[in-house]
C-alpha cells in the first residue's frame, strides 16, 4: 500500500496539547504504518503457506484414495481364479450360471465389471451382458495373463477416450490353462469427484502419459503437451494456460501477476505420479480484508486516545494490572491442564504396553502346560539312556556308552531350543523397527505352538512364497499377532471333528498373512476387535488378543481384518507395508 509522505494536521496551530502528547500521536501513526506494512508481508506469506498446505493435504488424500482402490482390487483376481464354480464352468464349457455368479461378485467387490474369458480369448461370462461372445484374444490383459503366473495390471485405451484399468489372472487346473478372469477397476469416479473442486488434478504413469485428469483433453498426453493444448475455460484453466512455464516461478508468484501453484506427489504404484494446480485468487482479497480491519482498528484507537487523555493515569494502570493478573491466572491454569493431559497420556501409553505384555504372558502360560509335556518326554528318554550307559560302562563297552551320551546331548539341545523360544517370546518388543522376514516369524510361531497343535491333532496347511517376504517392524510383536491368530483358530475348531487350519503368506502390493479355520465362523463383526469381547467359555480368555493384535498391526502401518469364509469358518488377514527390495518400506 502507498504510505503518505506528509502527516495530516491532527490539531490546530493554537492548540494547548503538550509536545509529549504530539510526540505520542506521531509515534502511534508511525507504529500504524509499520504494523500495516509488516502485517501485509506476514499475512501474504501466511495465507500462501496455508493455501499450499491445503493443496498438499488434498493431494495426499486423493493419492491415498486412488492407491487404496487399486490395492483393494489387486487381490480379487487371485481369489476368483480359485473359485470352483468358475473353474468347473470352464472345464465343462457350460456358462449358463457364470454371468449371474459374476454379477453377484461385483456387487460385493465394488469393481466396475468382471469378465471371464476361455482359453481362446472369447468372453463367456460378463457382468455387462453386451460383451458376451466378444473376442479379446489380442487384448494385452489376455496375452500377458496367459504368459504370467501372477496377477497382471493393464491400462487399456478406450475408443471413446480415456483408459480402462484392469487386473487379470489366468485360471488353470492340472490339465493346463482354462481361461482368464478380468477385473475392471472404476477409476473414473475419482475424476468425477476431483472435478467438483477448484484444483486441476492429473495422474501420470511411469512413462509420463496422463491416464487420469479432471480435463478430458489431457488424457493420453504428456504434461507439457496437455498444458499447451488447454484452452482458457474457467479461472483455473486460464491460470494454467498463463503459467505453463511454472518451473520458473518464485514462491510469491501471485504477487507478480501469476495465479497458480503446482504440487506433485508420488503414488507407490508402478511409478505413477499425481500433480495438482491450485489458484491463488482469494489470497489478495483475504489480505486486503485484514488490512482494512487493521486500519479501521488504528483509526478507532486514535480516536480513543484523545478520550483517554482526560482520564486519570492511576485508573488506567489499575485496569491494566487487573487484566494482566487475569491473563497470568489463565495462563497458569492452562499450563497445569496441559501438564495433566501429558501425564495422563504417558500413563495410558504405559498401561497399553503393560496390557499387551500381560496378554503375551497369558498366552505363554497357556503354552507352558503343553511345553511341560514336551520336556517330560526327553527327560524320561534321558533317564533311560543314562541307565543304559551306566550298564554299558560296567560291562566295559565305552563306545556304546558314548553313543548313549550323544543321544542325551541331542535331547538337551531340543529342550534348550524349546526354552529359548519361550524366553524370546516372553521378552517385550523393542521400539526399533528392523526388517523382518514374515516366513521366519511364522515358522517360529508355529514352533512355539507345536505342543498345542500336537495335542489337538489339527491339520495345518501352509502356503508360503519362494522369495522372502520382508516388512519393517518388531519381530516379537509380529510373532505375538501370529500366535494370537493361531490360538483363535485352534479355539474355533474345538467343536469340529476334523479340525483344519490353513495359513497363506503372500507378497503383492502389501505383505498379507491369511489364517483360515473350519470352525463356526464370526457372528458379531462390530465388536470383534473391541477389548474384553470374547465368545470363549469363562477361563479360556478375556477378549484382549484381537484388540491388542489390531493395535500392533496399526502401529506398524498395516491393518487386521476378519470375515467369514465361503465354505464356513473364519478368515483373518494381516496386511503390512512390504519392503521394496528388502531395503525401503513402501509408502
Amino acid at each position: 500500500m502507498t504510505v503518505p509522505n506528509k502527516l495530516p494536521l491532527l490539531w490546530p496551530r493554537g492548540s494547548t496539547i503538550s509536545w509529549r502528547v504530539r510526540l505520542a500521536l506521531v509515534a502511534l501513526l508511525m507504529a500504524a504504518v509499520a504494523t500495516i506494512w509488516v502485517t501485509n508481508r506476514f499475512l501474504s506469506d501466511r495465507f500462501t503457506e496455508s493455501t499450499r498446505y491445503r493443496a498438499e493435504l488434498r493431494l495426499a488424500l486423493y493419492s491415498g484414495n486412488l492407491l487404496s482402490e487399486l490395492r483393494r482390487n489387486a487381490i480379487v483376481p487371485q481369489l476368483l481364479a480359485r473359485d470352483p464354480t468358475l473353474i468347473a464352468a470352464l472345464q465343462s464349457k457350460d456358462y449358463s450360471l457364470s454371468t449371474q455368479r459374476l454379477i453377484s461378485f461385483v456387487e460385493e467387490i465394488g469393481a466396475a465389471s468382471l469378465l471371464l474369458l476361455d482359453q481362446d480369448g472369447r468372453v463367456v461370462a460378463a457382468t455387462d451382458r453386451n460383451r458376451l461372445g466378444q473376442q479379446r484374444r489380442q487384448e494385452a490383459y489376455f496375452v500377458e495373463s496367459i504368459r504370467a503366473n501372477s496377477t497382471v495390471f493393464s491400462v487399456i485405451p478406450r475408443e471413446s477416450g480415456g483408459y480402462a484399468f484392469t487386473y487379470s489372472r489366468r485360471m488353470s487346473d492340472s490339465a493346463g490353462i482354462l481361461g482368464v478372469i478380468v477385473v475392471e477397476v472404476d477409476l473414473q469416479k475419482f475424476e468425477r469427484a476431483w472435478a467438483g473442486i477448484s484444483d486441476a488434478v492429473l495422474v501420470t504413469d511411469s512413462t509420463g502419459t496422463i491416464v487420469l485428469a479432471t480435463e478430458p483433453r489431457w488424457r493420453g498426453l504428456s504434461e507439457d503437451e496437455a498444458l499447451q493444448r488447454q484452452t482458457p475455460q474457467g479461472a483455473i484453466q486460464r491460470a494454467i494456460r498463463l503459467t505453463a512455464d511454472w518451473t520458473a516461478l518464485p514462491a510469491d508468484a501471485y504477487l507478480q501477476g501469476e495465479a497458480v501453484m503446482r504440487m506433485e506427489t508420488r503414488i507407490p504404484f508402478r511409478g505413477w505420479r499425481m500433480a495438482s494446480f491450485t489458484t491463488y485468487a482469494s489470497i489478495r482479497e483475504k489480505v486486503n480484508a485484514v488490512l482494512a480491519l487493521e486500519i479501521m482498528g488504528f483509526a478507532i484507537l486514535l480516536a480513543l486516545a484523545f478520550y483517554f487523555l482526560s482520564r486519570k493515569t492511576a485508573l488506567r494502570m489499575a485496569l491494566f494490572q487487573r487484566e494482566s493478573a487475569e491473563l497470568r491466572e489463565l495462563n497458569s491454569r492452562l499450563q497445569r491442564e496441559i501438564a495433566e493431559r501429558e501425564r495422563v497420556q504417558e500413563n495410558l501409553a504405559v498401561a497399553e504396553q503393560t496390557l499387551a505384555q500381560s496378554s503375551k504372558l497369558a498366552a505363554l502360560g497357556e503354552m507352558s502346560a503343553a511345553v511341560s509335556h514336551e520336556l517330560n518326554q526327553p527327560l524320561a528318554a534321558m533317564k533311560t539312556y543314562l541307565a543304559g550307559a551306566r550298564l554299558l560302562l560296567r560291562r566295559n563297552r565305552p563306545e556304546e556308552a558314548l553313543a548313549s551320551f550323544g543321544r542325551i546331548d541331542d535331547l538337551l539341545e531340543r529342550m534348550g531350543a524349546i526354552t529359548r523360544q519361550l524366553k524370546s517370546y516372553a521378552r517385550k518388543g523393542g521400539d526399533t523397527l528392523l526388517p523382518v522376514n514374515l516366513a521366519d516369524a511364522l515358522i517360529s510361531s508355529l514352533s512355539m505352538m507345536e505342543p498345542q497343535l500336537r495335542q489337538r491333532q489339527v491339520r495345518i496347511t501352509k502356503i508360503l512364497p519362494d522369495q522372502p517376504v520382508l516388512v519393517m517392524g518388531d519381530r516379537m510383536r509380529i510373532e505375538q499377532v501370529m500366535i494370537n491368530l493361531l490360538r483363535n483358530a485352534l479355539d474355533a475348531t474345538k467343536s469340529v471333528s476334523d479340525p483344519e487350519v490353513e495359513i497363506i503368506l503372500a507378497a503383492g502390493e502389501t505383505a498379507t498373512l491369511t489364517v483360515r479355520d473350519n470352525g463356526s465362523g464370526i457372528e458379531d463383526f462390530d465388536a470383534l476387535f473391541e477389548p474384553f469381547y470374547t465368545t470363549k467359555q469363562p477361563g479360556d480368555g478375556v477378549g484382549l488378543g484381537l484388540a491388542i493384535s489390531s493395535g500392533i498391526v496399526s502401529d506398524l502401518g498395516g491393518r487386521l481384518t476378519a470375515r467369514n469364509g465361503q465354505k464356513g469358518g473364519a478368515v483373518f488377514e494381516m496386511q503390512l507395508p512390504i519392503l521394496d527390495e528388502g531395503i525401503e518400506a513402501a509408502e
